[in-house]
């Protein structure tokens, strides 16, 4: 990317809107609004002052659009540069002709995400910051909108600052004890720095599912026997009847998809065909369909009617399933506290229950830290090079020690960051931001 010329982008969305806005920034901006503007000039605005006047084209004077004109001056930008928008009518035909002037003005069609780009290359974010800027336009829970704007305002930057300093300083100690030992330097205690370090990484390390989930969101599968009551339960989780609820067996031969959101977590939740052995062709494909579902699910719900004998449990993943026992008003047929009673009917356990799938999804850390895999990357590398250290002398644990660093400077995209790199946080940016 060339990084002075004047680039210009519509910002807001395709369609139709009350309000769009084309962005412009770069080295002339200023001047190359101006063109373009009748009315006060921009080059003589303050920083983020607007101004009312009409979108013309250079060429002919012709007025194309009634809009408001916002100068921001560098450094004080989003971009570190001289950043001009102009805010015409949402309509796609203003919006095409006002980008249409900027261009044959001189200005150059932004690339994806070069206003961010240009941000982090003027120091205005660090990386992992600009990867939250992403995160945020992206965001569709509560969640992930969260997640990412703490990370846009640099708590898991400067947790990752810290870290690293305290690291620099058990390196300095121990370059200091190799090079002057005669100078009777005290070594300072490095094997714990260095396990309080493999436990924070590790901490993080331990978010990364719940980031995964917060930002695309988890499939929730119900399994059960024919009636267990998992279209009731499914009912009670969304507040509403979505499940045809009925007490003939195998009324679910398919099975039902319906969204909801769950502390912040976009989840979909699916009512599968009851799981029993069958000579129904059509009903055996819905038991096999079922047990896909839950293979592919983030999370299960093995559901089982307590008023009941207990049946023999399906082939499931256990280790990312939780039992349930429903029809908890009705006297119980047998006692197991693995599972989770619960009733449809009353609302009983149905506190318990969503506690349990919280816990489930984000852990007991509650999911707060935004990752994206180029972080989770970083950080396996940072792992895997401080066990190595803590098992070395002095002498080579510096070099390790210098790696873990290149590997936590990269979340911030410090030091030695390959451009592949860069490019790859970029590149799924759209045009505008």
């Amino acid at each position: 990317m060339r990084l002075r010329d004047p680039i210009c982008a519509i910002a807001t969305p395709p369609g139709k809107g009350a309000i769009g806005v084309v962005r412009l920034s770069g080295e002339g901006a200023l001047e190359l609004a101006a063109r373009v503007w009748r009315g006060k000039d921009p080059r003589g605005l303050k920083g983020g002052r607007f101004t009312f006047g009409e979108v013309v084209d250079p060429k002919t004077g012709e007025a194309l659009d009634q809009a408001l004109l916002l100068v921001f001056r560098a450094p004080r930008s989003y971009t570190g540069e001289d950043l001009v928008e102009f805010h015409t009518h949402g309509s796609p035909a203003v919006l095409r002709r006002v980008l249409e002037v900027l261009l044959e003005a001189g200005a150059r069609l932004a690339g994806p995400g070069e206003f961010t780009f240009r941000a982090y290359m003027n120091g205005k974010l660090d990386l992992a910051q600009a990867e939250a800027v992403l995160a945020l336009v992206e965001a569709e829970g509560e969640l992930a909108r969260r997640q990412a704007l703490r990370a846009l305002e640099g708590a898991f930057s400067r947790k990752i600052e810290a870290l690293e300093q305290r690291l620099l300083d058990l390196l300095a100690h121990i370059q200091a004890l190799l090079d002057y030992p005669e100078e009777g330097v005290e070594p300072l205690e490095a094997e714990r720095v260095l396990r309080e370090a493999l436990a924070e990484v590790e901490g993080l390390l331990g978010q990364a599912r719940a980031s995964r989930l917060a930002q695309k969101g988890a499939r929730l599968a119900l399994i059960g026997a024919p009636n267990a009551g998992k279209s009731s339960l499914l009912n009670a989780l969304l507040g509403y009847e979505r499940a045809l609820v009925s007490p003939i067996p195998g009324t679910t031969r398919d099975y039902l998809e319906a969204p909801l959101e769950l502390f912040g977590i976009p989840l979909v939740a699916v009512d599968t065909a009851g799981v029993r052995e069958t000579e129904d062709p059509l009903e055996r494909m819905g038991v096999e369909r079922a047990l896909r579902i839950a293979e592919e699910a983030d999370l299960v719900l093995y559901v089982v009617d307590r008023s009941l004998p207990k049946p023999a449990p399906p082939p499931l993943p256990w280790e990312r399933t939780l039992k349930v026992a429903t029809k908890a008003d009705l006297p119980p047929a047998w006692e197991d506290p693995a599972f989770i009673p619960v009733s449809s009917l009353t609302g009983e356990g149905l506190d318990r229950l969503k506690e349990a799938l919280k816990e489930a999804l984000l852990g007991k850390e509650g999911g707060e830290v935004l990752l994206t895999e180029r972080q989770v990357e970083a950080l396996l590398r940072a792992r895997e090079r401080l066990k190595e250290a803590l098992g070395l002398p002095q002498d080579l644990m510096g070099l390790a020690l210098e790696e873990v660093l290149e590997a936590l400077a990269s979340l911030r995209g410090e030091g030695r960051v390959a451009e592949a790199v860069v490019a790859r946080v970029f590149q799924n940016f759209c045009v505008g931001k």
